[in-house]
């Protein structure tokens, strides 16, 4: 059995939160955007019907997990929940907080601005705040 790895890509744009049953949750280092990465931890999966059924519906009730804790600690107007990966072919999921009036608002964040690096502090009681309220589910 081929064990999982986290794309290249994806560990370099992103800092660990925690792990649940499925996913590993990751913040992306954007500070434009409160922004989590969720990867299931199965080796070889490209898209959503790579996963048998069950687990489909697991990772459902994890993007609810975590698109609802994403919300209650930033108060956002709007969750964006995609699966993309056009640039990074491993099957992940986005979770990106919205606010109207962000600077990509109403459109995608996608191209809209250059990446801003999180200050370490910032990012560290982000990241502590999203485990807890992950891991007290």
């Amino acid at each position: 059995m081929v064990e999982f790895t986290l794309d290249p890509q994806l560990k370099a744009d992103s800092m660990p939160v925690t792990d649940l049953p499925l996913c590993t949750v990751r913040l992306m280092n954007d500070s434009n955007f409160p922004w989590l990465l969720m990867v299931p931890r199965i080796a070889g999966l490209a898209e959503l019907i790579d996963l048998e059924t069950g687990l489909q519906h697991q990772l459902m009730d994890e993007i609810a997990t975590v698109s609802g804790a994403l919300k209650a600690l930033t108060g956002c107007d709007k969750l964006n929940v995609a699966n993309l990966g056009n640039q990074v072919r491993q099957l992940h999921i986005h979770v990106i907080a919205r606010f109207e009036g962000d600077a990509a608002w109403a459109g995608p964040i996608w191209g809209k601005l250059p990446a801003k690096a999180y200050d370490k502090d910032d990012a560290d009681r982000l990241i502590k705040a999203l485990a807890t309220a992950l891991t007290s589910e």
